[in-house]
């Protein structure tokens, strides 16, 4: 794995936008994902407007204890960034989460937007 050294958007600021989508409610899924996202988790593949992936998110508190390990970062173009990364959380009622987890970003006039979101649940081990 390497890195594109042609990354127009930090790691850090990336990664940011990435807990927001764990963490964050309707309005920071309003305000940080694009017009249309497609999206892929068991059970469900769509593409999904702003407003319809919005309400998915009406509860903040669903992922505690987040931590993800970027696993690779490329930028096909100068206006899309996609990365991937192991995450690990607790949802809100204590269950352990992990999965592998790809996003997809686009550049707009009003900065990156969510385009592409996947997850690929992975086992955990309960302590």
């Amino acid at each position: 794995m390497s890195d594109s050294k042609r990354i127009t958007a930090g790691k850090k600021e990336l990664l940011e936008l990435e807990k927001g989508f764990w963490t964050g409610d309707e309005a920071y899924y309003a305000a940080n994902a694009d017009t249309e996202c497609l999206v892929a988790f068991p059970g469900m593949a769509q593409a999904m407007d702003n407003a319809d992936l919005a309400k998915t998110a009406t509860n903040p508190n669903r992922w505690r204890n987040l931590k993800i390990d970027l696993k690779g970062i490329i930028e096909p173009g100068s206006d899309i960034i996609m990365l991937t990364y192991e995450a690990h959380a607790k949802r809100e009622n204590g269950e352990s989460y992990a999965a592998l987890v790809s996003s997809g970003y686009v550049h707009r006039v009003n900065g990156w937007k969510l385009m592409f979101h996947a997850q690929t649940p992975l086992e955990t081990e309960e302590a």
